[in-house]
């Protein structure tokens, strides 16, 4: 597309007419624009009469290989701004409306109260600003539940609250026997062994022989 945008009407025509059985495309949107930015100028776009634009626009579908909608739509953006260029993309973003000391502030709340729940820790926030009057806590006082947890995931409030507890060791008694200690509850159930002999038809205990020399009619 090299000095391309240069031609003169007579040319031009004289191109697109030869060419009709071919086809061009362009390759990067930036040049793209560009070289037909350069042909509007040069050739003076808007003084040109109405069979002259129609030509230039035939000229630059065939160059671009771009649709008779696509070029009309780059020749308004040109005749509106004097400029082809498409516009910079640039990506939305909210404004900041709390801030890195907010986001600390709500660590050092969380570690004195053990991290409540959202609602809980909101009305903490809110009594601090309004009963107390404590001017710090003016914008956290409105924040709303979600988006408290929202900075709760933010990379401030995690090295504030970055700490390192030890784990406290549970003793745990492994085969250590002894006797159950209900205090009056009911599920226990209470086991007196004895030896089978020792029990009676009634369950008590039965009294033992004395142990003592055979009778001496045994031996008569």
């Amino acid at each position: 597309m090299q000095e391309a945008e240069k031609l003169s009407l007579e040319e031009i025509r004289r191109f697109v007419e030869a060419s009709e059985a071919i086809q061009f495309a362009g390759e990067k949107r930036e040049q793209v624009y560009g070289w037909i930015e350069r042909v509007l100028c040069e050739q003076q776009y808007e003084r040109q009469g109405k069979a002259a634009r129609g030509l230039l626009r035939r000229y630059m579908e065939k160059m671009t290989g771009m649709s008779r909608a696509q070029v009309t739509r780059l020749i308004g953006r040109y005749k509106a701004s004097g400029r082809v260029g498409g516009k910079a993309y640039r990506r939305h973003r909210f404004a900041q409306r709390y801030t890195l000391a907010d986001v600390e502030l709500l660590a050092a709340v969380d570690q004195a109260h053990e991290t409540l729940s959202g609602p809980a820790t909101r009305r903490i926030l809110e009594r601090e600003y309004q009963q107390y009057g404590k001017q710090e806590y003016a914008r956290l006082a409105s924040i709303s539940v979600s988006h408290l947890y929202n900075l709760r995931q933010h990379r401030g409030y995690r090295q504030r609250r970055l700490n390192y507890v030890k784990t406290k060791p549970t003793a745990v008694t492994i085969a250590e026997r002894r006797r159950p200690e209900p205090q009056g509850r009911p599920g226990y159930l209470r086991i007196d062994t004895v030896h089978q002999g020792d029990q009676g038809g009634d369950g008590r205990r039965r009294a033992q022989p004395p142990v003592g020399p055979p009778h001496a009619d045994l031996y008569r």
